[in-house]
């Protein structure tokens, strides 16, 4: 048995392993809510690198973004997904269906999380920490019956391209300021316009598994083509957002005008070439990728390092 055993009283409790826990977590996925913490950061900063007295809260928050949401969110989700990860082949290394973690374990490993993701945000602000309470509830509401927005159309994409495009430059914002006044709601909006485009296609890697569970995911009730289109179509309204913004020297520099007359085709592009009713989840990374340049050049501008 891949776990450690405690007696308590006449109980056996089973504790999983450091690393079935974070197998759980998915580290890889802690990088996709941290960038745009940092965006947030910059924009309530207007600085590359944060003032140093500052560093300790944004450190702490990042633990927040990171690890334990992602911990929270993904366990409960692992626990209430295990009949369809059952018979999706993608799902096939999952701590859950090999026994290393049970399905108990996963939903105290949740619960767990939760409750400590609020604790340690109080500790950054009670603004930060009121947005971790939205998370953890949304979390919770994206899997658990009978809310399960997962299997609600829409709402489905809706609370992780909110979360993401949203709820991450906020978080950002809100461990440096204490108050939103004054935050750049325009770039939410396109950050979300672009998170949804590149969240729509992800639901296309587990349609049949999905369909096949009965899962009514986006993907499932408007189809794999139709599915790709609307991931398309928000996917050129975020980057055509983008050249308006710079256009109008509106959080965007007009400087970054030219690159973004020239990177939106390429994107665009991009998600022509690497994006499809067939994807892979590869695609989505390569696409994500290529995005860091536009924003890396963004930051770059945004400060007044170039």
């Amino acid at each position: 048995m891949v776990c450690v055993t405690t007696l308590v009283g006449p109980r056996v409790v089973r504790v999983p392993r450091v690393r079935d826990v974070l197998a759980v977590g998915r580290p890889a996925f802690w990088v996709v809510s941290v960038v745009p913490y940092y965006v947030g950061v910059l924009l309530a900063t207007h600085r590359l690198v944060p003032a140093v007295e500052v560093w300790p809260r944004l450190l702490v928050g990042a633990v927040v973004m990171g690890p334990l949401l992602w911990l929270s969110v993904l366990a409960i989700n692992d626990a209430y997904d295990l009949p369809g990860d059952l018979i999706n082949p993608r799902k096939s290394k999952s701590p859950l269906l090999d026994g290393r973690v049970t399905l108990a374990e996963a939903k105290v490993l949740a619960l767990g999380a939760g409750v400590a993701s609020i604790a340690v945000a109080l500790v950054v602000g009670p603004l930060f920490a009121a947005g971790v309470v939205l998370a953890v509830v949304l979390g919770f509401a994206y899997s658990v019956p009978p809310v399960r927005l997962k299997t609600r159309a829409g709402f489905d994409v809706a609370v992780n391209s909110l979360a993401l495009g949203t709820f991450g430059p906020l978080a950002g914002w809100a461990a440096v300021r204490p108050e939103l006044d004054g935050f750049p709601w325009v770039m939410a909006l396109q950050g979300t316009l672009a998170a949804i485009g590149l969240y729509l296609p992800t639901t296309l890697a587990d349609l049949e598994a999905d369909r096949a569970a009965g899962y009514r995911t986006v993907a499932v009730r408007l189809g794999a083509r139709a599915t790709y289109r609307l991931g398309f179509a928000f996917w050129i309204a975020a980057a055509g957002l983008s050249v308006l913004l710079a256009a109008l020297d509106a959080v965007i520099p007009r400087s970054m005008l030219a690159l973004e007359i020239v990177m939106v085709p390429v994107l665009v592009a991009a998600y022509r070439r690497f994006i499809g009713p067939g994807m892979t989840f590869k695609g989505v990374v390569i696409l994500a990728s290529l995005f860091l340049l536009p924003c890396g050049t963004f930051a770059l501008t945004y400060t007044g390092v170039l």
